[in-house]
């Protein structure tokens, strides 16, 4: 079992804190696994077994505490003193009302509360009204670069230069490297995929036209790092037959968004530092996935790329942006409290023609932030004060 160390290191300083910590992902990308290394670590502490409380709400022996009264009054009758207890709530979301029922444990009780969830909007309304300044939250991925080769190590598999070409085709969900062929690959990812949409998004929003849902899903896997609206959504639609209004396809994104199987990046005015609310691109959390589906996006590592170095990014906890010019745009604005980094990715440098368009998107950029150039290229092309980057070096470099 790999430690998550990029997500331990920035709960521990916390385990013992009233703020509730919340963990959101995507299904099976190892938030119990995670939940289960941070009880591992109190228990070498010293914290006493029956003073930890887990409960997932995925297993069918909870099913009663997902109705609030009786999840409220089982906990309560596990708190047999006043020393503190550790409580950790897998799959929050279906429990009903558990907003409140969360935040009573947190005001009446000498608790510490870990709550996972694989719905990104599990701190809008009533929780995030609740816990204003009283939660911590992080973002967990599936498994990034180096996890994946921690992976092949502990299992005694060689590293080669192929192991980069396997990450980028299978993704980073840790189960799937569990099988031992490319059909249980396939397999596996076709279950993810299928529980991700008929549970996290058909279900839960009660969506009765599960072919439109496939077909919009399948369009933005084939426009990875593309500019995508409900109406570019809708013409394609059109000229399939299918017939739908902007409106349904913007609340089927919304659905998919939340169901953390595609990540919405905003743009970023770089001369008006301010961010804006149309022309979103999306990337999917899990590349993985693209294996599912025949699509032109087989064949454009560059954009597999873009999408690998999104996740890095927001595995490492950064906020990220596309970066608007006055002149066009900067794949990835980041920040990091304030500071700021532009990121450029491309497959390979290939031609004069290329590095002009690559170094020259920084060039309506006028301040003195760091700007990166990532690419497949092993010979370094830096120059003009813009840092080349090879992508497997900015993988395994925890900073750029």
């Amino acid at each position: 079992m790999i430690k998550r160390e990029l997500y331990l290191n920035k709960l521990r300083e916390s385990y013992d804190s009233e703020l509730i910590k919340v963990i959101m992902g995507v299904r099976r990308c190892g938030k119990s696994t995670l939940l289960t290394q941070i009880i591992d670590e109190l228990k070498q502490k010293g914290i006493k077994e029956n003073h930890i409380i887990y409960m997932n709400f995925e297993d069918y022996d909870n099913i009663e505490y997902t109705e609030p009264k009786k999840f409220n009054e089982y906990i309560k009758s596990k708190i047999k003193d006043k020393e503190k207890y550790y409580l950790f709530f897998d799959e929050i979301q279906d429990v009903s009302d558990f907003e409140r029922v969360i935040n009573s444990f947190r005001a009446t009780m000498n608790v510490s509360i870990f709550i996972t969830g694989s719905n990104s909007k599990l701190l809008s309304g009533e929780l995030a009204t609740h816990l204003t300044g009283r939660y911590i939250s992080l973002k967990m991925m599936p498994f990034t670069y180096s996890e994946f080769l921690e992976l092949k190590k502990s299992k005694n598999e060689e590293i080669t230069e192929n192991s980069f070409d396997e990450f980028v085709e299978w993704g980073g969900m840790p189960l799937i490297y569990n099988t031992n062929s490319q059909e249980e690959r396939k397999m596996y990812l076709r279950d993810l995929y299928s529980t991700i949409i008929l549970k996290d998004i058909v279900q839960r929003n009660q969506i009765k036209d599960i072919n439109l849902l496939n077909r919009i899903v399948q369009f933005m896997m084939e426009n990875i790092g593309g500019i995508i609206s409900s109406n570019s959504i809708t013409g394609y639609l059109k000229n399939e037959k299918i017939n739908t209004t902007p409106d349904t396809v913007m609340n089927y994104i919304e659905y998919i968004t939340t169901s953390s199987i595609f990540n919405k990046v905003n743009r970023y005015d770089i001369r008006g530092k301010n961010v804006m609310a149309t022309l979103e691109k999306y990337y999917l959390t899990d590349l993985g996935l693209l294996s599912l589906k025949k699509s032109p996006m087989e064949k454009k590592i560059g954009g597999r790329l873009e999408n690998i170095v999104y996740n890095e990014l927001i595995a490492r906890g950064y906020e990220v942006y596309i970066g608007k010019t006055d002149k066009g745009e900067v794949d990835f604005v980041i920040d990091n409290f304030g500071e700021r980094e532009y990121i450029q990715v491309a497959d390979y440098l290939s031609s004069d023609e290329v590095v002009k368009r690559e170094f020259g998107a920084f060039k309506y950029v006028d301040d003195n932030f760091p700007k990166y150039v990532i690419t497949m290229d092993k010979m370094d092309y830096s120059k003009d004060g813009i840092k080349h980057l090879n992508i497997i070096d900015f993988l395994l470099n925890k900073k750029c």
